[in-house]
């Protein structure tokens, strides 16, 4: 009965069949693309793995098998968690004078809702503490770090400095309520009287209880804090000298707050007074085998190596004579930089456009090479030859670590955690997010993108040649009869 049926089916049905057999996977393809290309993953595979995997009895990966093994996945889960924290950005610009004026320009919000969640947690962390309540100013601001509306916020601010000079209000009305860095920079400065002596009073009273060590440890960030934006206001109204005699002096004063890293702007600023040996006497310092990297560090030593021999440095010479020492140092410390973050090299040749730099960065991840490039792309084009050097170099890299997820050259494996932390502090909206390493189509956009191809050709060819695409579809209805009935008869006929 069922082969009678086929036979009296028309090329009607198997046009629309074939038609809406393409329509769903074509539909299918556009979703799992869509999918790919804003988290990076198949969704079908995703689902299967997360849902479908457990019913069907897949592996517990919770259960060990062996001490050994178990140990192994503890150091590299660790160290995962410790290669995908987010940092704050120390070179951060200033939200009403810099990040505000973008937007009112362009109509974009260069700032995503997870990274200024973030800022706001950090504020709290350094500005606020448990007695606050003690100070009515304190107080009003510990609400204002909360509030998510600028205008609040900022209201709250002028409301805690109408009962007292308070530093923390000033710091907020800094950074988001002036519109040019002149205007911050007043507004630092009131904000370094109040600190200063908020800090002279709370160390005086500092060991007579846990309460009051938290409110100098408190006093401390945020004269800090005050100090670092102060240096970096100068900074960038060109003040350069003066900002790099702040910024060792606030290193010399508070040499254990390593956290607010201060000596990347001053790396970034002695790299404007193009003052190359202190720029090596920082780094000699903090790049140490002990402390932890970053794409600032990396790409600096590797500057300071192409400088020796960039203005001279010819690929067509090198492969004819071979690299020399100074050369070779060169390429060997652009190639640790690359590993580091694969990101930057496209940012400094220029291959990528450049956005504003997040208030937060993921080391080793897009955002951090733009936070540094965006600074540091003009000193590499200050040395002559350098980015040439980098142009034909920086790919060698990856020959070195064909597995950049499994096994590292001179750091651990690349952590592939970057790109989803990425998504969610760079603005996607304006911005491709860079992935390393590529990824590959997943296998279900493969699948989906063959059967809608082919699906879109039955209907086609049945459109067309309709008699004959009839006449295929009853030759193959009677080899699946013939095969059926040849297997009930070798089933039924045991030798």
């Amino acid at each position: 009965a069922k082969f009678m049926f086929l036979n009296t089916l028309t090329p009607k049905f198997y046009v629309a069949l074939t038609g809406t057999s393409s329509l769903i996977s074509g539909l299918i393809l556009i979703f799992e693309w869509w999918y790919f290309r804003k988290y990076g993953t198949s969704f079908i595979e995703q689902v299967s793995v997360s849902h479908l995997r457990p019913l069907l009895g897949g592996v517990d990966n919770s259960s060990p098998t062996n001490s050994n093994s178990s140990n192994g996945d503890a150091d590299s889960n660790r160290q995962s968690v410790s290669e995908c924290k987010v940092w704050r950005n120390p070179l951060n610009l200033f939200r009403g004078a810099e990040y505000n004026r973008y937007t009112w320009v362009t109509g974009r919000e260069p700032l995503t809702y997870y990274d200024m969640n973030l800022s706001a947690q950090d504020h709290q962390t350094f500005f606020t503490c448990d007695s606050d309540h003690l100070r009515p100013a304190d107080a009003i601001m510990q609400k204002a770090w909360r509030e998510r509306n600028p205008q609040a916020r900022i209201s709250a601010a002028h409301e805690a400095l109408e009962l007292e000079d308070c530093a923390t209000a000033y710091i907020l009305l800094a950074e988001e309520e002036a519109t040019t860095i002149v205007e911050a920079e007043k507004l630092f400065k009131q904000a370094v009287k109040a600190g200063e002596g908020c800090y002279r009073r709370s160390q005086q009273l500092q060991h007579h209880g846990a309460q009051y060590e938290a409110q100098h440890r408190r006093d401390t960030n945020v004269l800090v804090y005050i100090k670092r934006r102060l240096a970096m206001c100068s900074r960038k109204l060109g003040r350069t000298r003066e900002a790099v005699k702040m910024m060792r002096d606030l290193m010399k004063e508070f040499p254990l707050l390593s956290m607010f890293n201060i000596h990347e702007n001053l790396l970034e600023s002695l790299l404007e007074l193009q003052n190359y040996a202190d720029v090596q006497a920082v780094l000699a310092k903090y790049d140490d085998i002990s402390l932890p990297k970053s794409a600032t560090i990396c790409y600096t030593a590797a500057l300071l190596k192409a400088r020796a021999v960039s203005d001279k440095f010819s690929p067509e010479a090198a492969s004819r004579r071979g690299l020399s020492t100074a050369e070779m140092n060169a390429v060997e410390a652009i190639h640790r930089a690359v590993e580091f973050n694969p990101h930057v090299p496209k940012y400094l040749l220029e291959m990528k456009s450049l956005i504003l730099p997040p208030e937060h960065i993921l080391k080793r991840g897009d955002s951090e090479a733009i936070a540094y490039a965006f600074f540091h792309l003009q000193h590499w084009k200050r040395v002559e030859g350098a980015l040439n050097l980098l142009h034909c170099t920086w790919e060698g890299t990856f020959r070195m670590i064909p597995y950049p997820l499994e096994k590292g050259h001179l750091f651990y494996p690349y952590p592939i955690c970057t790109e989803t932390a990425d998504r969610e502090l760079l603005p996607t909206v304006f911005h491709e997010v860079s992935v390393y390493p590529k990824k590959e189509l997943p296998f279900f956009i493969l699948f989906t993108a063959g059967l809608c191809s082919f699906t879109a050709m039955l209907a086609l060819l049945t459109h067309q040649f309709p008699e004959l695409m009839g006449v295929f579809a009853k030759a193959v209805s009677l080899l699946h009869r013939s095969h059926t009935l040849s297997s009930c008869l070798c089933k039924s006929n045991p030798q």
